[in-house]
């Protein structure tokens, strides 16, 4: 006991667990020189259920770098209520310019984009597939330009997985990354209790859902886009416990409206179950994902494509909607 004790220290330390994240079952091999930061993500394996009101899709995909993916946009909490919060973007300047190499990721601060590397040949088991009755069932992936997907031998069933059962990823490693394995759990398929919603400046926006397994411990995350086609100005981002129902505070819904509209607003909801290892270069996520995009009302708001979709007098204008 004492010496798998050890080996298992050796192997790898577990990154932290709380709603919607495994604890690390196994990590890198005994060979893989020091352990990265756990806040560093390098990697996600995302098994995806996509939600749709003509029919449901199912996807894998992944990819590891050897160092984080710098951000070009830094987003800042404007006004924060509950689970949820205002966020705004700012992009950075940089002078000179970080060129084809780097981002330019603060005033004045370059950061060099990471190189992607092969995990080896994948294997993904617990997932559904078509073909299989719907039990769980296992597949390798090899990768192709270092990312993975399901190979075309196999049809993964919509929700490639199931409320709670495993989910596990052994990567055999290769020259450039060690050998790992992550653990996480399917999720229930995301059913919201309306086909829309509505955000009204001044009005809290209640949203429902059917909960999944509490003894699954996912994590609900919410994101509105209300001027995506006109320069984003603004998002409200939630993360909260998979119990059926998150109130959006009324001054949230009012500042996200008073940074600007466009047209054919959006409300997405996940449910989310996420496990995760170390590497040297830092995490690795496997993730657990059942999804739906919602349209979004707003009142006063016409959307459109072409002039003949909006009102008499109005046009459509180039962030989609009429005026």
């Amino acid at each position: 006991m004492l010496l798998l004790s050890a080996l298992v220290c050796a192997c790898g330390a577990p990154s932290s667990g709380d709603a919607g994240l495994d604890v690390v079952d196994a990590a890198v091999g005994l060979d893989a020189g020091p352990l990265g930061d756990a806040g560093t993500l390098v990697g996600t394996f995302r098994v995806l259920h996509t939600v749709s009101e003509a029919v449901d899709s199912a996807s894998l995909f992944g990819k590891v770098y050897d160092g984080p993916t710098p951000a070009t946009t830094v987003w800042t909490v404007d006004l924060r209520d509950g689970d949820c919060r205002v966020e705004v973007p700012r992009v950075p300047f940089c002078a000179p310019p970080c060129g084809g190499s780097a981002a330019c990721v603060e005033d004045g601060v370059c950061q060099a984009y990471p190189t992607s590397k092969s995990a080896g040949t994948v294997r993904l088991a617990g997932v559904l597939l078509r073909t299989s009755d719907g039990g769980a069932a296992a597949f390798d992936s090899t990768p192709i330009n270092n990312g993975y997907q399901a190979p075309a031998s196999v049809s993964l069933a919509a929700p490639p997985f199931a409320d709670g059962l495993p989910l596990t990823l052994e990567a055999a490693g290769s020259a450039a990354l060690p050998a790992f394995s992550i653990v996480t759990a399917g999720v229930a398929p995301i059913a919201m209790r309306q086909p829309g919603y509505t955000l009204a400046q001044h009005t809290a926006l209640d949203l429902g859902w059917t909960p999944g397994s509490a003894a699954t411990a996912a994590t609900i995350e919410v994101e509105v886009d209300i001027s995506h086609h006109g320069g984003l100005r603004g998002k409200i981002v939630c993360e909260t416990a998979d119990d059926g129902a998150l109130t959006i505070g009324a001054d949230l819904a009012t500042r996200l409206i008073d940074l600007g509209v466009s047209g054919f607003p959006k409300i997405n909801v996940r449910r989310t179950r996420r496990g995760s290892t170390l590497l040297p270069a830092g995490r690795v996520d496997l993730t657990a994902v059942s999804a739906v995009e919602l349209s979004l009302g707003i009142p006063g708001l016409a959307s459109c494509t072409d002039d003949p979709q909006c009102p008499m007098g109005q046009t459509c204008q180039p962030d989609l909607r009429c005026q």
